[in-house]
């Protein structure tokens, strides 16, 4: 689901893979409390509503991934 670039953790799908982002969510997730922040629903976890992702261009960067195994 993620890739390592330059020491980065990168969502491999994308900004648009709502199913994968939903598969990908990890024991750290924690809701973003800034709604504007949410992209989908909150009925599932997803990383695309992560408190911990950093949108890129192409995709976001997870700040958790490496210190959980997923």
């Amino acid at each position: 689901m993620f890739i390592l670039e330059n020491g980065n953790v990168i969502f491999r799908y994308g900004k648009d893979s709502y199913e994968k982002a939903i598969e990908a969510a990890c024991e750290a997730f924690k809701l973003d409390k800034d709604e504007d922040e949410l992209i989908t629903t909150t009925a599932h976890n997803s990383c695309y509503n992560c408190l911990y992702r950093r949108w890129t261009r192409e995709s976001f960067i997870c700040m958790k991934k490496g210190t959980y195994a997923n």
